[in-house]
């Protein structure tokens, strides 16, 4: 955890860690998903010095969410992650491409 994290953060990022684990992730996937989890709800609380745009925006927070939109979730990556990654990728006319548009783009 983050220096200066409250006492309720490294609760629920123990909580989250635990139950991953339970449910049969590795350690490391495990702390992975707590520390993803955490940092997320700290950037929607104003804890954390920067946020993402998508950390700041989301209607829902990540345990309403509950996985929905992961990379292997039922509609895969968000409109945002797949411009990220045309972005990397400098596919021209990105900006104005929708989310098929981006998919076909990259090839997904």
């Amino acid at each position: 955890m983050p220096r200066g994290s409250s006492s309720k953060r490294e609760r629920q990022y123990e909580h989250i860690k635990e139950s991953a684990e339970e449910r049969g992730a590795s350690t490391k996937r495990a702390k992975e998903l707590a520390s993803r989890t955490v940092n997320k709800e700290r950037a929607r609380s104003g804890e954390s010095k920067t946020s993402s745009k998508t950390s700041t925006q989301d209607r829902k927070s990540a345990s309403q969410r509950g996985g929905e939109r992961s990379h292997s979730g039922s509609q895969g990556p968000t409109k945002d992650q797949l411009y990220e990654e045309a972005k990397k990728r400098t596919i021209e006319g990105r900006s104005s491409m929708n989310k098929q548009e981006l998919r076909k783009a990259l090839g997904r």
